[in-house]
């Protein structure tokens, strides 16, 4: 007897394990995920054999690279895997086999995958599919040789389901960590990545604007487009093309395409001293674009290219300032954007482009070419993302819902925040109709947080994009302590969840960060941040230690074990040192000044987190970005506590 489970109704919190059903049927809660769309359990398990068979019926030769890491995973639970495309000399012998042309398989990138005492079956239309159903397979064989018997239908929500990850404020992965990250998506069938670039492309005539920053090259580009082809994984071109120019501006060379040369003014308040836009009034903008994406696209294999365009806020306030008077911003805008869409459309790719600032403007959505993707982003659990998307919906303009991994700012991240940001941006997105889903990894101010951090909201957003209901209130630890960090105490996926739920205990809300995120940039505005005596300094702290507690239980066996405990480690470290130095400055305040004891304590602190820091960021990442971005809070906190006497 077989029972049918909607993977929506499994709770898996706690743990690997198993509960009864009605009527006897096993339902195991391992920590597949994405979890499936339907999945009927039966009522035995299946033992392999040591050496297992793998049949592909189809075109074997895109699915290769796929099992060959098929191959590693079985070997980890004992089993050598063969692989061979005839079954002939198999009858009678339990293998399995994977079908990349299944008539009875209707998605382009579903699948189904049966596990019985006969066999192993995955089918699926194209070989796409059948990635991920050896993507499920492996997942089950997490546990060892012994699998439920199973039969699984599963297919995706969103077409197109992406991760970003910022590499312009300071970090630029090496290979081996693209590499390694690559795999992590493959195996949460994500089938879209880009990199963010302002200025970390090695373009050969504008070496000034990148050489201190140890950047990605046209060699390395190639080799990581084929690394995500053979997963599955498009690899999409990411270069700002308006706004977020700041690191090219600075220079003379290009100071003269700059909006506002010598700073404008922020639209919540205050100042900013440096370029920041490229103007749409100077005529050689476009020109230089065009040279740069003449020398950016041809490395990649991708059909679409975002070209960014987010955040102009200085647009008006220089150079365009006239034309922004007389016909409006969104006019100007709408100008400008439609002229890098035609650089793009002779270049014969697809654009993407942020929708911040068209969206605004309802009337111009409706004047851009329906050959473009608008990607609607916001980054809190209440973004309006339903309101947005019915706009571009109603004006016919394909468009991504873009919600993020509310990991920086924050150096531990924003549970409660992030979940809830993809859940809504899922459910909007599939209520208009969004083409994708792209979730985003952001550095801002110097990408302080560690890769680990990052893992658990980017494996929910992979679930949430894959099947919704499904996922909806999917429990990622259980899949991040077995199959991601290996953990043989099941401690680590909590420590991470529950640390990115410290800044609940802090109490005030802070807007695309966390008070401890906020007070570490603030080293030379601390005394006007006006939030800063409301913050309960001493509850995070003791949310932090609870958090933090399963460090000492955990059992990490993946090949870098010890490092991701030496980050966490630092992380929690810094936040509690950050905690003590709240108190001390709302002391301040109020009139008492720490002694000298107490600020060489404090300092000593600082400078041991900032050593340690400095060597973990050099484990994963290039030396181009540490001192210039990362480290500079280090420095300004060094220098502002010997102030505090």
């Amino acid at each position: 007897m077989e029972k049918l489970w909607c993977a929506t109704h499994c709770n898996t919190r706690g743990g690997p394990g198993a509960r009864p059903a009605a009527g006897g049927a096993i339902m195991p809660t391992l920590p597949l995920l994405p979890q499936p769309r339907t999945v009927t359990w039966g009522d035995q398990t299946v033992t392999l054999p040591e050496t297992l068979w793998v049949v592909v019926l189809g075109s074997h030769d895109l699915l290769l690279p796929t099992l060959q890491r098929f191959q590693s995973a079985a070997a980890r639970a004992g089993i050598t895997v063969h692989l061979t495309a005839s079954p002939v000399g198999l009858s009678g012998e339990l293998h399995v086999t994977v079908d990349t042309q299944d008539p009875g398989i209707t998605h382009l990138q579903g699948y189904r995958l049966t596990v019985s005492p006969d066999g192993i079956t995955i089918g699926a239309r194209a070989p796409a599919g059948a990635a991920y159903g050896l993507a499920t397979l492996k997942q089950l064989l997490s546990g060892g040789r012994r699998v439920p018997a199973v039969t699984i239908a599963d297919w995706p929500d969103f077409r197109r389901r992406g991760v970003m990850l910022d590499i312009s404020r300071g970090k630029v992965p090496t290979m081996e960590s693209l590499y390694r990250f690559v795999d992590l998506l493959a195996d949460l069938k994500i089938n879209e990545f880009q990199l963010y670039t302002e200025h970390t492309f090695a373009y050969r005539e504008h070496r000034e604007v990148w050489q201190a920053y140890s950047p990605m090259t046209g060699e390395e580009i190639m080799l990581l487009d084929r690394y995500c082809r053979e997963r599955f994984i498009d690899l999409v071109p990411n270069q700002n093309s308006f706004g977020h120019m700041t690191p090219w501006l600075i220079h003379s060379r290009y100071k003269h395409m700059a909006e506002a040369p010598d700073g404008f003014e922020l639209p919540w308040g205050g100042r900013r001293n440096e370029p920041f836009s490229l103007s749409p009034a100077e005529p050689s903008v476009i020109s230089f674009l065009a040279g740069l994406y003449d020398e950016l696209l041809p490395h990649f294999t991708s059909q679409y290219f975002n070209v960014g365009c987010d955040e102009t806020w200085d647009v008006g306030q220089g150079r365009s300032a006239r034309a922004v008077a007389e016909r409006g911003e969104h006019e100007v805008y709408l100008e400008q954007l439609l002229k890098i869409h035609r650089l793009v459309a002779e270049r014969r790719r697809t654009m993407q482009f942020w929708g911040d600032i068209i969206i605004k403007y309802p009337e111009a959505v409706a004047r851009l070419p329906k050959d473009v993707i608008a990607l609607e982003w916001g980054y809190e659990a209440d973004h309006p993302f339903d309101e947005h998307c019915a706009v571009y919906a109603h004006a016919g303009v394909p468009f991504y819902v873009c919600p993020g991994t509310s990991t920086w700012m924050s150096l531990v991240g924003r549970t409660e925040n992030a979940l809830q940001n993809m859940r809504s941006a899922a459910e909007s997105g599939l209520k208009h109709g969004a083409q994708g889903f792209l979730n985003t990894i952001w550095g801002d101010l110097g990408h302080q947080d560690y890769e680990p951090v990052a893992y658990l909201p980017v494996a929910f957003g992979a679930a949430v994009s894959w099947a919704l209901e499904a996922n909806r209130e999917a429990d990622v630890r259980p899949f991040l302590d077995r199959l991601v960090f290996e953990d043989g105490a099941g401690q680590i996926g909590s420590v991470l969840y529950d640390l990115g739920n410290t800044y609940l205990a802090a109490g005030p809300r802070i807007h695309n960060g966390t008070a401890l995120g906020r007070l570490f940039h603030s080293a030379r505005t601390w005394r006007e941040w006006k939030l800063l005596p409301e913050i309960d300094f001493a509850a995070q702290a003791e949310a932090v230690r609870r958090a933090a507690a399963g460090l000492d239980l955990a059992d990490l066996r993946c090949a870098r074990g010890p490092l991701v405990m030496r980050e966490l480690r630092n992380a929690v470290r810094l936040l509690l040192f950050l905690c003590d130095l709240g108190q001390t400055l709302q002391g301040v305040l109020r009139g008492s000044l720490p002694s000298a004891e107490q600020r060489e304590a404090l300092g000593r602190e600082l400078e041991a987190i900032a050593c340690e820091h400095r060597d973990l960021w050099l484990q994963r990442n290039r030396p181009g970005g540490l001192e210039e971005m990362s480290m500079p809070p280090f420095r300004a906190w060094r220098e502002e506590l010997k102030n505090l006497g």
